[in-house]
């Protein structure tokens, strides 16, 4: 592509698509006409002030057309005065932009390690033969279908998402899916909303707390929702006031559910009491870790919980408008989370004066386009910002230097969701659920080989057994071979692990983690090599590149597994194993933020658990 700035205009089409976003030109500054003399242009600050509205403009474009021309990206350059290099560098860098042509019809098919355990080999296959091979037009040259790393449908496997471009464009998934329904798809066919998964509230189970209005709320209905205790914790805060939450917060021990673990009421008051203005609140609902849906669940099925839990957010940290940074692939979750912003709006519940007591906020869905390490808060700035998703230098910390530049709350869906009945009941009965250091529930996704996949709630230290059995144990009485435990980023546990409590202290103790809530199961139809080949692929492919141990070390990791994956290692197998453990303690060490860190830990697992690669490991 021209880097630069060329006289070719845009179709009516994109023209459209980003004038109905960024509004008519109103200067020569973002594309309109110069002053009378043909040389004076004034509005030049402001125009340069909308770099935030870069991916909105793209995917405006992708939405509208199914790809992003040079011309239309020239013409959102000129509209934000950002340089063509710059734009590009950022088009290019999120996967669901696409800067060649592709038709307006496009099938992502699953193929990540969730989607493997359940027929997402077969479905491959069957659209191999049924429709033609990925990429190719089948025939009617307006639709395709490619392969697409975890889509947060796990437990529904196989998972699908088409996506339609047009004046109205549409998104929808289909899961699970068989080859006819992604046909009928591409030819134009209908596709239905997937159905929630979560087991225990669909049977009723008592004792449910975060789970306890999915499946009973309509989530479309603020009435709904207040009928079953909406909005009693905002009045309750209120009451107690800002410093009277942050006690809560503090007597309640909540740790962040994000992987990171942090305490909430530190995080949460070093942001309220930091003296520079204006503060951010941003909920990180970018949940990209293969095998996990959690956060998918509970917008999709009770929006307006993470309204109250936000608004509560504001309130206490000091912050006027908080921003959803939602993942890209969840266009139920948007849709849904976007009525129900405009309803509690439109009831008083958001906007210049909550619920009368003069308190101005306000939320912002913000869409995310396709980038595993824009789960990484830095990066997720950057991405907000309007540039490329890469992690910052940390010092400084979020709390005092985050969103544009300025102190800034992020926090997870369901770490923000556990404020509610915090709030509500106090922060010394949550603490007496759970375990001393793991307080209240945790939201595990159960997917992979198990009878009952889906979205389970339970209190800290339930045991991996127990959790298993929950879930009706392995899928057709299958015989147990191993559990990932917080998803490609996690690691693997064998059978004699079933009685490991689950929570931050003891799996951190046994050398596992819980990270996102991840518990895919493997029986002995899978090949555990083939699921370390698509982790070490999705690690490479999903590295932003910055560092070099990330960018380097995630190539060398899948070259050397590989290697011994057909049997062809570079000297001996103990030797290909001395090279992984070195380029593992390398990432690990001198890798910017958590994705290099991570990246081989799955695999040092699956290594020291399984005994993969040695004569009786696992294979």
């Amino acid at each position: 592509m021209d880097l630069r700035h060329t006289d070719t205009q845009p179709n009516t089409a994109e023209q459209q698509a980003v004038d109905a976003l960024l509004g008519p030109p109103r200067s020569a500054w973002d594309g309109g006409e110069r002053g009378a003399d043909g040389h004076v242009a004034t509005g030049g600050q402001d125009a340069r002030s909308r770099r935030h509205l870069l991916l909105p403009a793209l995917h405006a474009v992708q939405d509208r057309v199914g790809w992003i021309s040079p011309a239309a990206l020239g013409y959102i350059c000129r509209r934000l005065t950002i340089p063509p290099a710059e734009a590009y560098g950022v088009a290019s860098f999120y996967a669901m932009f696409s800067l060649e042509p592709q038709p307006p019809v496009v099938a992502h098919v699953c193929t990540d390690i969730g989607c493997m355990c359940r027929g997402g080999t077969e479905l491959v296959a069957d659209l191999q033969r049924q429709v033609g091979p990925a990429g190719e037009h089948p025939g009617n040259g307006t639709s395709i279908w490619l392969e697409s790393p975890c889509l947060g449908l796990c437990e529904q496997a196989p998972a699908v998402l088409v996506t339609r471009a047009g004046e109205q464009p549409c998104e929808r998934a289909i899961a699970p899916a068989s080859a006819d329904q992604v046909a009928a798809a591409l030819a134009g066919g209908e596709v239905p909303e997937p159905v929630c998964v979560a087991p225990q509230a669909e049977r009723g189970e008592p004792g449910l707390r975060l789970l306890r209005r999915v499946g009973r709320v309509d989530p479309e209905s603020l009435d709904s929702y207040r009928g079953l205790g909406g909005y009693e914790a905002l009045r309750r805060a209120f009451e107690i006031g800002p410093a009277g939450v942050l006690r809560e917060l503090n007597d309640a021990r909540l740790l962040g559910r994000g992987g990171a673990a942090f305490p909430t009421g530190r995080k949460w008051e070093a942001v309220a009491h930091n003296p520079v203005r204006p503060h951010h609140l941003v909920c990180n609902a970018d949940e990209s870790e293969p095998g996990t849906f959690k956060d998918r669940v509970v917008i999709e099925h009770d929006p307006f919980a993470l309204i109250e839990a936000l608004t509560i957010a504001g309130y206490v940290t000091g912050a006027e408008e908080a921003r959803v940074y939602l993942r890209g692939e969840y266009p139920l979750a948007r849709r849904r989370l976007t009525a129900a912003v405009e309803r509690a709006r439109e009831r008083g519940l958001l906007g210049d004066d909550v619920m009368g007591r003069g308190l101005r906020f306000e939320i912002r869905v913000e869409r995310g386009a396709g980038a595993y390490i824009c789960g990484e808060e830095t990066a997720l700035f950057n991405s907000i910002e309007g540039y490329r998703g890469e992690p910052r230098n940390k010092p400084p910390f979020p709390v005092d230097a985050g969103l544009f530049g300025k102190p800034t709350t992020v926090n997870n869906v369901e770490t923000l969701i556990n404020v509610l009945d915090i709030v509500r009941e106090g922060g010394a009965a949550f603490a007496a659920i759970g375990t001393e250091q793991s307080t209240g529930t945790r939201l595990f996704c159960l997917s992979g080989r198990v009878a009952r996949p889906g979205l389970y709630e339970a209190p800290f230290g339930v045991t991996l057994r127990d959790l298993l059995e929950m879930a009706g144990g392995v899928a057709d009485g299958g015989e147990l071979r191993a559990v990932l435990l917080g998803g490609a980023a996690g690691g693997f546990v064998g059978p004699d692990r079933l009685d490991l409590e689950l929570s931050f202290e003891t799996t951190r103790a046994a050398g596992a983690t819980l990270g996102s809530g991840v518990v895919m199961v493997f029986d002995h139809s899978v090949d555990i090599v083939a699921v370390l080949l698509r982790i070490s692929a999705f690690f490479r492919d999903e590295s932003c590149g910055q560092c070099v141990p990330c960018r380097v070390g995630t190539v060398r990791q899948q070259e050397a597994l590989l290697r011994l994956a057909s049997e062809r290692p570079r000297g001996s197998v103990a030797d290909e194993l001395a090279l992984l453990g070195e380029i593992s303690q390398a990432m690990r060490d001198a890798s910017i933020c958590g994705l290099g860190q991570t990246a081989s830990s799955a695999l040092d697992s699956a290594i020291r658990e399984l005994h993969v690669f040695e004569p009786e490991g696992v294979r």
